[in-house]
């Protein structure tokens, strides 16, 4: 099976819909496909669960399909949205100095790809 981890760094809404269709196409196809949320994206976390969002059904098919593997820590901190991911359920990552880091999903297997 093809692992693929999609980090995205974006924080422009209409880049991450490119992170969201693209991990539910691989999934489709039956890719092991995992998404980071990390830099200027993690200030998307609260708006992307809007219903009135354009992009609240794309986010929450990737959420209920769990391809959301997680939110920086030190990035949804710095941007101020820290406890929405917290209160989203979505797990923290930290193991690189308070960031993901890339090389844990590469010792993995996961080829990484970044937005």
């Amino acid at each position: 099976m093809k692992k693929v981890v999609l980090f995205a760094f974006n924080g422009e809404l209409m880049c991450f819909i490119h992170v969201l269709l693209n991990a539910l196409d691989m999934n489709a196809k039956g890719y092991d496909v995992r998404i980071v949320i990390e830099g200027a994206a993690t200030k998307l976390i609260p708006e992307l669960v809007a219903e009135g969002n354009p992009m609240h059904s794309l986010y929450n098919n990737a959420k209920e399909k769990k391809l959301i593997d997680g939110v920086c820590r030190a990035c949804s901190h710095k941007m101020g949205t820290l406890k929405d991911a917290e209160a989203q359920g979505l797990r923290l990552l930290d193991d690189m100095s308070g960031h993901p880091s890339m090389a844990n999903y590469k010792e993995q297997g996961f080829e990484v790809i970044t937005f």
